[in-house]
Formats: structure tokens, C-alpha cells, sequence
């Protein structure tokens, strides 16, 4: 039936095989056959035709953190992953992107007070109820989180119309063994108090004088007897600065005036400097200065003051009341007014406990300290004035004060009093004394 229905397509196909037959090794033949061959090229690259190729090096998003993602990183609870892309670097630098129902000013919180807790070193935040980008260091890894609204397009019903967006880029530690350099803001820096940051590569031996070597005074003989070792350890330790007025007038001085009244920016620069020299092996005790790109917590202590990394990094930490630590009232710091007594305890007395203050009464300080003019004290120092009673013989009011019935809280303090509070840092089991610093030191 086929031979006699399409006759000529029979005929047809035997001459073209009569004649490939024929010239089997001509170079007709040859290029015939070469053109209905497979590309070789695809035993070594087979690939999915209609697909687009990506190059086998570029790293593709994924939506799962990596493994070795940094638990000091916080992740805020109600925000779901949409992605993350890793960098072509090998580096381990990444970026991660989550969406959250939430008001971006809720996220922003949650962040400003996570970071802190987690000993991150704030370089960079958002103003107070605004969206914007955190950075932050810590152990030479840095990490960046960008907060912002966006308005979802075609919402369904019951489906909100703005999520935000937030995304965290995290760079590790790249640190290698390289030569230290010194930072010139810092060195040339005579008002710099320390001791140096984790992250800056300055070695001991580069940082500030007033620092790393011993202070003497001529003048020690004019303190009282008890105090006066308690001076000269902090002295030896390099706590203890001029007065800042003879810093100004580049005048020398070797008196230590222990019976003026200390200035409220004094106490608080040998407060952050004392602490840190007696943790200097302990970095998550220390205190970390602000840097000067923060926004000041006062309204009198601007970002040129000499003093500003002390008193901001304070604030930051929350043991002087600020803004910063929802008491709005709190707009001017008075750098340059006396430190009063209550004051003295209540910067100081966190700096001790490590934990929150307890909660105190007024008939719970009587009951314990005896004072009979417990009624004058400042209800926020109650607290620290119950706190520093349990401490024991290590009390500062018991080292500071002797034994007194009288608290007199709004009463000035003295700079030889100021630095027998900063001897100790510690419970009355556990702690640090300028003494054993001083040792290490050596």
C-alpha cells in the first residue's frame, strides 16, 4: 500500500541514500555528517534549555540564617525572614532582610535597648520615635540595621497597608596580626580620659599619660589621715586628672586640692576612668565612652565638651538619670555644679551591685542606716542609699563617711572624698580595690 500511494518519496529517499553510499568519504559527506552531530560541548555543560544561566560562583539568597549566625545579634520576635544574600567575598558578610506588622518606631526600641544589653558599642541610632539605621560595634565585627516603613501595594482584605522593613547586614571580625597604629584623635587628644575602646588598635604604651603613668601630689598632707592611701593608690593607678580649668590654662600642677568639692563632670570622668582601670581585663564591665557622633542626653553638655565621652557614655549606661532612661525632667546635667552625697551613691552604687537597685522605703533606710534625716533624701537615691548598707565594711558610705548618723544628703563632696568612693568597686564578697588594680598593673 505505502509503495503504491507516494511512489515518488520512495524513489526520492533511495537516490539520496544510493548516493551518501556513494560518496561516504568525499568532503560533502563528511560535512553532512559533522552538521547532525550532538554538540561535544554539552557532555561537559549540560544545561536546561529555556533557563536562565547564573554563573556558578555567584551566591544566590536563601530564605534560613547561615549557620554560624552571631547569637549576640538580636532578631526581632514578630518579623518574618524574606531573605538572605551572602556576599561573593568569602568574607561571611551577609545581609538579611525580615518584614514585620509592626510600627517601625516599636522595632527601633526594641533595638536601642537590645543592643546595649547584648555590650554592642552604639555608633550610630535613629533619633528618639523615628525610623532610621543602627551600627554598631563589638569585637571588631560590625553590624548595621536599617528600620523603615513601606506601604504594602494590592492588600488583600484584613491585611494591613504598611509593614516595615528591616534589614540587617553583619560584617565580621576581619582583625589579623597587623602592626598597631595610633588613633591621632585620641593621642593628640590631652583631654582623653580612657582607657582605649575594644576595636582601636592603640597599644598600652601609646595611650594618654594621664592614663598609664603614676600622678603625685604635693599635697596629700592636707586630706584627712583615713583617706589619704585611698588618694594616692587611685594616684598611682593614673585615675585621678587635674582640675580641668588648670588642663585649659596648660598650667602644671601637682596639687590634688583634696578639700575642694568635686564637680559633678569630675566625678563622673573619674567614675567612668576608675571603673574601667580596675576592669581592665574585663570588658564587659567597662563603660563604654560615647562617641561623638551620638546625640548628647544634655542640653549644657554639647558634643565639644572635654568631658562629653564620659558623661554621654554614662547616660547611655543608664546610672545617671537622663532622657535616656525615661526621666524627661532630666534636660541639664550642671557639669561644673558640686557633687552632692546622694549623687555620689546613686552613680556609684550600680557600678557595684551590677543588677537593679532594690526597692526602698523610707523606714526601711531609717530601720537600716539609722540616719535621722533620711526624710531629706532624694527618693531616687533611697534605693541606692538601702543598696550600699548591704554591702557591708565595703559600703561606700562606711569608707566615705566613717560611722554618722547624719547623712546630710544635699551636702557638697569633697574630692578626697570622692576618690575614697572610687577605691572599691564591688560587693562586699567580691570585688576590686584601686590596691589590686594597682598590682595587676605592675
Amino acid at each position: 500500500m505505502l509503495h503504491c500511494k507516494y511512489p515518488g518519496v520512495l524513489l526520492s529517499f533511495a537516490v539520496l541514500l544510493s548516493t551518501l553510499t556513494a560518496c561516504a568519504n568525499t568532503p560533502f559527506a563528511k560535512n553532512i555528517e559533522q552538521s547532525l552531530q550532538a554538540d561535544s560541548r554539552l557532555k561537559e555543560n549540560p544545561v536546561i534549555f529555556g533557563a536562565k544561566q547564573v554563573n556558578d560562583t555567584q551566591k544566590q539568597p536563601t530564605k534560613s540564617l547561615p549557620a554560624d549566625f552571631p547569637e549576640d545579634i538580636p532578631i526581632y520576635p514578630n518579623a518574618e525572614l524574606q531573605s538572605v544574600t551572602p556576599t561573593n567575598d568569602n568574607t561571611g558578610k551577609f545581609s538579611a532582610r525580615w518584614l514585620s506588622s509592626n510600627p517601625s518606631n516599636f522595632i527601633v526600641d526594641f533595638y536601642r535597648k537590645e543592643l546595649r544589653s547584648n555590650q554592642w558599642e552604639v555608633i550610630q541610632q535613629p533619633e528618639d520615635g523615628q525610623q532610621g539605621e543602627f551600627t554598631a560595634q563589638r569585637n571588631n565585627s560590625e553590624v548595621k540595621i536599617s528600620i523603615e516603613p513601606k506601604t504594602v501595594a494590592n492588600t488583600q482584605p484584613n491585611q494591613p497597608q504598611a509593614t516595615t522593613e528591616l534589614i540587617i547586614e553583619y560584617s565580621p571580625s576581619t582583625t589579623t596580626q597587623t602592626t598597631p597604629t595610633a588613633n591621632p584623635a585620641i593621642t593628640n587628644n590631652p583631654d582623653f580620659i580612657g582607657p582605649v575602646q575594644p576595636g582601636d588598635t592603640i597599644s598600652q604604651s601609646e595611650l594618654p599619660q594621664t592614663v598609664i603613668e603614676s600622678q603625685q601630689f604635693d599635697d596629700l598632707n592636707k586630706a584627712p589621715q583615713e583617706l589619704q592611701q585611698y588618694i594616692q593608690d587611685l594616684a598611682a593607678l593614673g585615675v585621678l586628672s587635674v582640675p580641668i580649668n588648670a588642663a585649659k590654662s596648660n598650667t602644671a600642677t601637682n596639687e590634688f586640692q583634696p578639700n575642694t568639692n568635686v564637680t559633678r563632670r569630675q566625678y563622673a570622668r573619674w567614675l567612668v576612668t576608675a571603673n574601667n582601670a580596675m576592669y581592665s581585663n574585663s570588658p564587659s564591665k567597662q563603660i563604654r565612652l560615647a562617641a561623638e557622633g551620638n546625640k548628647s542626653a544634655f542640653s549644657d553638655v554639647p558634643k565639644t565638651d572635654p568631658d562629653f565621652a564620659a558623661i554621654q557614655g554614662l547616660a547611655e549606661a543608664g546610672l545617671i538619670p537622663s532622657a535616656l532612661s525615661g526621666d524627661s525632667t532630666q534636660v541639664l546635667f550642671r557639669p561644673d555644679a558640686p557633687l552632692t552625697r546622694e549623687q555620689l551613691l546613686l552613680w556609684k552604687v550600680p557600678l557595684d551591685s551590677r543588677q537593679g537597685l532594690p526597692n526602698a522605703s523610707l523606714d526601711a533606710v531609717k530601720q537600716t542606716w539609722g540616719f535621722q534625716d533620711a526624710a531629706k533624701i532624694d527618693p531616687k537615691a533611697l534605693r541606692a542609699v538601702l543598696a550600699d548598707y548591704q554591702n557591708g565594711e565595703q559600703s561606700n558610705i562606711r569608707r566615705v563617711f566613717g560611722y554618722t548618723t547624719l547623712f546630710q544628703p544635699k551636702k557638697a563632696v569633697s574630692r578626697a572624698e570622692a576618690a575614697a568612693a572610687l577605691w572599691y568597686f564591688g560587693s562586699e564578697n567580691e570585688g576590686v580595690s584601686a590596691k589590686e588594680a594597682l598590682k595587676l598593673k605592675q
